[in-house]
């Protein structure tokens, strides 16, 4: 009778469980073409874009100065005096280290610069995506961002509900 008794409460338990189940909704939503296709991204990354490109150039500016000033260094080399060759050789090293310094300054800049610009569109668009799973109440959105972890994505889409409250 005990062994009934736990057996029947064993199944009620297992399908129980599986009511709940039943009833957990999940959906998926590819995060990076929800951000790719925002106006304000693309915006935001043109932006970026401008940045970079004036950074790239003075970049190439000052390189272009550094290799002019080694190649004529090099040539009054065998001419120029010991104490002459070996403060150009400093020079060249100042040079040098002010280039890379210019190179990781100017990097940190667009990373921060990136950040700065793509933060209020990440918080947007995760509000967009709470709003509209919670209205078609669904409890779990998983990111479907191709390499996110998501192997199969049958569930629920909300990529072009969060677009349309999003107003794109």
């Amino acid at each position: 009778m005990k062994q009934l008794r736990n057996l029947f409460i064993a199944i009620v338990l297992f399908f129980g469980a599986q009511e709940v189940n039943a009833q957990t909704k999940v959906g998926h939503i590819d995060v990076s073409a929800l951000m790719t296709s925002m106006p304000a991204m693309k915006a935001a990354e043109a932006q970026l874009t401008k940045l970079r490109e004036g950074y790239d150039t003075e970049y190439k500016k000052l390189v272009a100065e550094y290799q002019t000033k080694a190649a004529q260094y090099q040539k009054e080399a065998e001419t120029a005096g010991d104490v002459l060759n070996q403060t150009r050789s400093q020079e060249m090293q100042d040079m040098g280290t002010r280039i890379q310094k210019y190179q990781d300054d100017a990097s940190k800049s667009l990373q921060d610069k990136q950040i700065e610009l793509q933060k209020p569109l990440t918080e947007k668009a995760l509000a967009a995506i709470q709003k509209v799973a919670r209205a078609k109440g669904v409890q779990y959105v998983l990111d479907s961002t191709l390499g996110s972890g998501v192997l199969l994505a049958d569930g629920m889409d909300l990529l072009a509900d969060v677009k349309k409250e999003l107003g794109f």
